[in-house]
Order: C-alpha cells, then structure tokens, then sequence
C-alpha cells in the first residue's frame, strides 16, 4: 500500500512543503511480483495471500479432526462448536434436516471466507476479499452448484418454471413479473452475492489505511514543543479511530462470511424444492 505522504517523511507542520496523500484505490492493485503465467495476471500480493487462506483453512480443519475421538478434548470441541453454529443458525432453520448432506460444504465456505477476510488484520496486507475476482468465483461456484442442485431434483425445465414463473398467481401477472424474476435468479442473484462481501472488505481496508497513514502523517516530533504536542494530540486521536475501526472490522469481517454462507444455503434450498 503506496503513500507518498509517509514515503517521503511528510508530517503535518513540516517545513518541506508536502501535504497528506490519502490512500486511494491504488493500494487494490499491486504489482505483480511475477507475471511470466501464461494466461494468468502473475503471482502477486492477492495470489500469495489466497494460497495462505487455502493453506490455512486446511491446517485448521486437519487439527480440529486429528485423533478424533467420542469424548472430544478441548481442540475436538472448538471444532464440534463450529460445525454446530454453521448447522443450527444458517443449515437447519433454511434447510431443515435435509441441508445436512451441505454441511460440510457450508463449514468449508464459512470458515474459508472467514481466513480470506482475516488476512487484512495484518498491518500492510490486504484481504482476499477486497478484488472482486475473488469472491465473484466464490458466488460463481454457489451458482452454479445451485444450477446442478436444482436441475437434479426439479428437471431442468422444472427448475427453471419455478424459478421464473411464481405459482399462485394471476396469468396476465407474469408477463411483468417473468422478466424480473429471470434477471433477479439467474443475473442479479450471483452478482449481488460476489458485491456484497467485496465493497464491505473493500471499503473497510481503505478506511483502515486512511485512520493509518493520516496518524503516521499528523505525527511530528520535531516541529517544535507546542505544535508537537499538538501533533500528538492529532496522531493519538488517529490511532483511537483506527483501533476503534479495527475491532469493528474484525466484527464486519465474522459478519459478512456469516452472511455470505446464509445466502448459499437459501439459494441452494430454493434449488431442492421448488416454492409452494
């Protein structure tokens, strides 16, 4: 994340004549650090850190099941209260007992967005979440899991009937309501689902970057006695904000992928039955 503000030792009161440069949309895009992939955009910051998540959630996954046993120890159960959390606030009132053949899947989806989303907790990184490319495959790959879903257990013309043609309503009230029913399912359903998760982690890396930089660029230590006290006065108030909205991240962060994981399971419920 680029700013010529702490790049070039400005500060507020500073006498070499440069001004804060907030972060800006830049930071989203870095440079790849290799870009001789065939087909692909390089191996950049994005790449390293999704192989991290990747990685992650397996080793996480892989401890939680070790030497699993009928009277789980301490690290069995912090396992056992996910996949419980997962079952009981998103599977089970959705999809009833039948949602727990997803389960699995849903765990997997919940706790993988969770560790995309925690690598923008570190200092100077970003989360995977905040490029779009990321989550629109994770809504792509729901999509099309629901598409397969629903044409297995409707038909692929039944599924799609349900879809676009409401029962229970008047015949003339479908030629307004067959066109926004298409769009919503099949169009503004997967695109919506990539958006949300992505502006919430991108507008929140940026926040968090301009509460950083702007304190780093208020702390002046050598501006004299009165407008360096002052100074620390503007920088301390930064660091206040920026802990505040750190810890409200971290709460948007368990929200969103909470929230993207209930989506996935109303989509594919709506897949197994088709509306009454």
């Amino acid at each position: 994340m680029r700013i010529l503000a702490a790049e070039e030792g400005c500060h507020l009161f500073g006498d070499n004549g440069c001004g804060f440069e907030a972060p800006t949309v830049g930071m989203f895009f870095p440079e790849p650090w290799y870009g001789g992939i065939p087909g692909s955009a390089g191996i950049d910051l994005y790449m390293v850190l999704l192989l991290i998540a990747v990685g992650a959630t397996l080793l996480l996954w892989s401890w939680f099941s070790k030497k699993l046993s009928l009277v789980p120890g301490r690290r069995q159960s912090v396992g056992e209260m996910l996949v419980l959390f997962i079952r009981d606030q998103i599977s089970r009132p959705i999809m009833g007992a039948k949602g727990d053949r997803f389960l699995p899947f849903l765990t997997a989806i919940f706790s993988f967005i969770l560790l995309m989303n925690f690598t923008g907790l570190i200092p100077g990184l970003l989360p995977v979440n905040s490029n779009l490319a990321f989550p629109a495959m994770l809504s792509l790959v729901i999509y099309l899991m629901t598409l397969v879903v629903g044409m297995k257990h409707q038909g692929g013309w039944g599924y799609v009937k349900n879809q676009i043609f409401p029962p229970g309503m008047p015949k003339p009230i479908y030629v307004l309501v067959t066109p926004i029913e298409f769009l919503s399912v099949f169009i503004i359903r997967p695109v919506t689902h990539a958006l949300r998760l992505f502006a919430t982690m991108f507008a929140g890396s940026l926040l968090l970057a301009v509460f950083a930089y702007g304190g780093w660029y208020m702390l002046n230590l050598t501006a004299g006695p009165v407008l360096s006290t002052v100074s620390v006065l503007f920088s301390g108030a930064a660091l206040v904000g920026y802990l505040v909205f750190f810890v409200f991240e971290i709460l948007i962060m368990v929200v969103q992928a909470f929230i993207f994981t209930l989506l996935a399971s109303l989509y594919l419920n709506q897949s197994l039955e088709a509306a009454h």
